[in-house]
């Protein structure tokens, strides 16, 4: 009776949950991919192919999008660690007390506003009457307004910015139980700074490293605001394609065959980092 009555405690936790993965997760998906071989003749009729993917691979500027924006993804994510890495090791390991608390606390402080309002902080500081632009002006760097907006510099910039605390976390939460006699040990072995980085450092903090590479990776490959607002009329980010096919031109058959594209490059990029690191999704995650 006991036990009987424990595994409905269980599903009974578990519904909110399996309720949110099948109506909000799996079912759209399957929906999209549904959608995604219906080829429509007319208003009324709907027949069955592969002529959206056709279209994707015919059409270069399709294709050569959906490239660019795994790269760009791909370099975003990259530098996004380089950035986040000293970042985390200070908090995780030099900051003590209150202060590693503040410290923590001022790098969540900024995501407790919308991306849409962070991407508008960025463009005020980066456009042409921006405060970057008056500081080089008054300090004679430049001879006029500068725009720096409206190119890939500014969109990785922004990028990066909204991925950074999906990549601090991870990587303290890892650092945070690191024991420093492993480091101490390093260095007693005649290890430089390098070296213990390289053998001792990153491999401890390789679950963290993953994790915090494969979030900011899908957030950064799914989004639009950032490209869209930061990059301008002529960002070419492959989310602003699938807008325009779904809402601008009402070709929810093509905009749901590229979506499949995206999911399908995400879940393939998730995988090789995986199997290249040598990580279980299950330890990442973990």
């Amino acid at each position: 009776m006991k036990s009987s009555a424990s595994r409905l405690s269980l599903w009974l936790l578990l519904t909110p949950f399996l309720l949110w993965i099948v109506l909000l997760v799996l079912l759209p998906h399957l929906q999209m991919v549904r959608v995604s071989f219906q080829v429509r003749e007319s208003w009324d009729t709907i027949a069955w192919g592969v002529e959206q993917y056709q279209n994707f691979f015919t059409e270069s500027y399709y294709w050569r999008t959906f490239l660019r924006t795994g790269v760009m993804s791909l370099f975003t994510t990259f530098l996004t660690l380089i950035i986040a890495f000293p970042i985390a090791w200070y908090i995780a390991r030099l900051a003590r007390g209150r202060s590693k608390s503040l410290l923590f606390m001022a790098c969540l402080i900024p995501f407790w506003a919308s991306e849409l309002v962070r991407t508008y902080g960025w463009m005020i500081l980066l456009r042409e009457s921006g405060l970057f632009s008056s500081w080089l002006q008054a300090l004679g760097w430049v001879d006029g307004p500068v725009e720096m907006l409206y190119n890939d510099v500014a969109v990785i910039i922004g990028l990066v910015y909204n991925g950074l605390l999906f990549m601090v976390v991870p990587l303290v939460t890892t650092l945070d139980g690191m024991d420093e006699n492993l480091v101490e040990a390093g260095y007693d072995l005649g290890g430089g700074h390098g070296t213990v980085l390289r053998e001792i450092v990153v491999p401890w903090a390789m679950p963290g490293i993953v994790s915090g590479c494969i979030v900011v990776f899908m957030l950064t490959l799914g989004s639009y605001l950032t490209p869209v607002l930061m990059g301008g009329k002529d960002s070419a980010w492959f989310t602003e394609q699938i807008f325009t096919q779904f809402i601008t031109r009402f070709n929810w058959e093509q905009g749901a065959a590229l979506g499949v594209l995206l999911l399908v490059l995400s879940s393939v990029i998730v995988w090789m980092g995986l199997k290249i690191s040598g990580q279980s999704l299950r330890k990442v995650m973990g």
